[in-house]
């Protein structure tokens, strides 16, 4: 498959009317304002193609579904008292590894950003101090392009599913798409120097995304044995060796990655498996805290309070009365507007990314170091720019002004008892950033002009910066932006307040971070965590619901869009309301006839439906007795069968040279649990002779006899929620009632089928029914 561009490229994807499978079209004849997919013909589902690093990949569902076949239940059945607590006890293990290696991995990377970028920093300030700025500007500006580069060619070349956040593809791997490489252990190798190398680079991004990334890569990994090519053969991992199991390992990954960016065990587990996922965040916990009781005494270079907890107010007294929810509302309202422009914005930048990236590798790397270089412009020579601060007579001279390591008064290019606040802010690693601009009793430490500027700054370099081809988080450059307008409003307001101006920080943080990411009730929870004062929950509530409220007025969340921009099938949480205007039959009248196979199959027909189609699953259907007043030849659904398992019957050669049912032992001594969780096998690499071709194969023994069916009259709506949260990867429609001439299955809905921009194309009259509809 041709290489396209990064992982924002845009994969304009044919119709076809299966479920799985079609050629591309040139992505460079899509046009700025085009949706990712294009508009097609009358048809239910698309191509499952998305964009995954820098490919257009195929796209697999996940089944959480459990195939209870024959062999499935005498397995389960067979497993004695020990087996159950083993496998019971293993997933604690893997929690507990998962959280472990989180923890360890997420403070060696806080150790080497604080220390990369913080002497870089401070070997740029020593040329500042000797008047030398021209060969501090070369400085500081080399080490970021060469830091840059170094994390965007790891990208480019060896991992581009790296690049990014990796948060809306957790995303929709947990929401059933699978997909590929995403969990490697090159991906996560160069998701771990990329990000050091990123973030220290000055970048406006952060390591909070790469993270979450990096925790549901370690959990991959341990549950599945290992990277592909070396992986453990140990018998106890054949009970992962599945998409259930599989999901809830990465969702306590993925917990414990967002624990260790924010130190937040509570706001990383608010998931289905609460008391696995506590229990791996605790760990990381512990793990973090361990490590700052090292670093506390002074042997972790400059690492000494940084990188692990952002704002700590427990020791200031937060005071507010009944008229302060008046600025708490304004900086509501702000936050939804502003993410909501933010998102739009970034919405089409990325689109145009995506055309310069797709001229090759050489492209995606003068991008991220035409970034860097802007960057480092920036952030070194707009602090000449503004005045010197005198310093307050209540502070010591080795407090203000000083250019030693972190600090809130920064002297750069100001004489003795001045600061420079702009380079306070600027001329920081991006925690100290947050720590200074979140400071607390510091009411005349910042200038409005300065805040100005850094708040228009960062909402520049927001957009630039994610969307290069280094990994790149957008929790840090949310907060910056939202911190900023904060203070600047609680310096308007002061008169009119008593909330402290590094409170409005805070506050304008969470706004901005609910207004574009649209999150809620984890947010409170990170943020209740981070400041460590549950004064702050009230007024942080008002401001989350508010922001997302004005937010969701104007578009989607940031990662949703990401999501559609890659092309990934994201099943919402609650269906449209139009459709429930539209029946699961109606869906199925505009597929293709479903594919059928007897209980006792030829082999040249299963090699046949395999060769010629590329569904996963097939409906199996036998002829059944007549009871009075059925016609003869009447068949019933006898379940479901996968095209894996199909593929391994014919690699078996698990064949009869006459048509009739097996004996419970005969699948036994042919298959394995282990083996039918195998999903790697392709029809074109077994071999079929033409005798062979005559035989017969009993299907019943490997058909799941109990699948989700629906009645052909139900609402696509209400289908859908079935289908999200069974986590399933086929639904079969089953008539309303037996008749003849009437098939048992009417159709076969997938993931494809339910997503809303696909079936608008296929019911274009719905549209306007849905605009009503969104208008009340």
């Amino acid at each position: 498959m041709e290489e396209h561009s990064n992982q924002y490229a845009e994969a304009a994807v044919p119709q076809t009317m299966q479920e799985t499978g079609a050629e591309e079209r040139d992505p460079e004849s899509i046009a700025l304002h085009q949706p990712l997919l294009l508009k097609r013909n009358r048809t239910v589902s698309s191509t499952p193609l998305a964009m995954v690093g820098a490919k257009v990949s195929h796209i697999e569902s996940l089944d959480y579904e459990i195939n209870e076949n024959d062999l499935f239940k005498h397995d389960w059945r067979s497993r004695s008292k020990f087996q159950v607590l083993q496998y019971v006890f293993l997933k604690w293990i893997l929690a507990f590894l998962v959280g472990l290696l989180t923890g360890i991995i997420a403070t060696l990377i806080n150790l080497a950003v604080e220390n990369i970028a913080g002497y870089k920093l401070l070997a740029a300030v020593s040329f500042i101090e000797k008047g030398r700025y021209l060969m501090g500007f070369i400085f500081i500006a080399g080490a970021n392009l060469l830091l840059t580069a170094s994390a965007s060619v790891l990208c480019v070349c060896f991992a581009p599913t790296a690049a990014g956040p990796g948060i809306p593809e957790i995303k929709a791997y947990l929401n059933g798409v699978d997909t590929p490489n995403m969990f490697g252990a090159t991906t996560m190798i160069v998701k771990i120097f990329g990000s050091i190398g990123a973030v220290s680079a000055g970048l406006d991004l952060g390591k909070e995304g790469p993270l979450v990334h990096i925790g549901s890569c370690i959990a991959s990994l341990l549950g599945q044995g290992g990277p592909d090519n070396y992986r453990i053969k140990w018998g106890w991992l054949r009970y992962f060796n599945n998409d259930r199991d599989r999901r809830d390992i990465i969702t306590c990954g993925a917990a414990s990655g967002v624990c260790a960016a924010f130190r937040a065990p509570v706001g990383g587990v608010l998931s289905a498996l609460l008391w696995r996922t506590f229990f791996s965040t605790a760990i990381v916990v512990v793990v973090l805290r361990a490590f700052i009781q090292i670093c506390n005494s002074g042997e972790c270079g400059l690492f000494g309070q940084g990188g692990l907890i952002m704002f700590d107010v427990s020791t200031v007294t937060v005071t507010y009365h009944a008229w302060d929810i008046i600025p708490v509302a304004v900086i509501g309202i702000i936050g939804g507007v502003s993410g909501s422009m933010y998102n739009y914005l970034l919405d089409k930048i990325l689109r145009l990314y995506s055309l310069i990236n797709q001229k090759g590798k050489v492209h995606k790397l003068l991008l991220s170091l035409t970034v860097s270089l802007f960057t480092s412009a920036c952030l070194y020579g707009l602090p000449f720019l503004v005045e010197c601060t005198p310093c307050n007579s209540s502070l010591s001279e080795s407090v203000c002004p000083t250019n030693e390591g972190s600090g809130n008064y920064k002297k750069f290019n100001c004489p003795d008892g001045h600061y420079n606040d702009l380079a306070t802010l600027l001329l920081a690693t991006n925690d100290d950033a947050v720590r200074n601009i979140f400071s607390t009793n510091t009411s005349a430490e910042y200038r409005p002009l300065s805040l100005l500027i850094f708040f228009v700054l960062y909402c520049i370099l927001g957009l630039f910066t994610l969307g290069i081809a280094v990994p790149s988080g957008l929790f840090l450059p949310i907060i910056l932006m939202g911190s900023a307008y904060g203070r600047l409003l609680g310096i308007a307001m002061q008169s009119y307040t008593s909330i402290d101006q590094g409170l409005f920080a805070v506050l304008g943080a969470a706004s901005l971070m609910a207004g574009s990411m649209r999150m809620t009730v984890s947010l409170c929870v990170i943020f209740l965590e981070l400041t460590n004062n549950l004064l702050l929950l009230p007024i942080t509530m008002i401001v989350l619901l508010i922001s997302k409220t004005v937010g969701d007025s104007f578009n989607q969340s940031i990662y949703e869009i990401i999501l559609h921009l890659k092309g990934l099938p994201f099943l919402e949480a609650s269906p449209e309301p139009w459709m429930r205007n539209l029946t699961v039959g109606e869906l199925a009248d505009a597929k293709p006839p479903v594919v059928t196979l007897c209980g006792i199959e030829k082999v040249d027909r299963i090699v046949e439906v395999l060769r010629n189609t590329t569904h996963n699953g097939f409906p199996v259907v036998e002829e059944v007795v007549p009871p009075m007043g059925l016609a003869v030849g009447a068949t019933e659904v006898h379940g479901l069968i996968l095209r894996a398992h199909l593929v391994q019957v014919l690699k078996k050669k698990w064949f009869l040279r006459e048509k009739r049912r097996t004996e419970e032992w005969e699948v036994r001594e042919k298959f394995t649990s282990v083996e039918l969780a195998e999903r790697e096998e392709k029809i074109e690499e077994v071999a079929v002779t033409r005798d062979e071709m005559e035989m017969y194969v009993d299907l019943h023994p490997l058909t799941n006899r109990t699948p989700y069916t629906v009645m052909e009259g139900m609402s696509v709506a209400k289908a859908m929620v079935l289908f999200r949260q069974v986590g399933l990867r086929h639904l079969l429609i089953v008539p309303n009632h037996e008749a003849s001439g009437v098939p048992p299955v009417v159709g076969i809905l997938t993931r494809q089928d339910l997503i809303a921009y696909n079936i608008l194309n296929a019911f274009p009259h719905l549209t306007k029914s849905a605009g009503s509809e969104k208008g009340n």
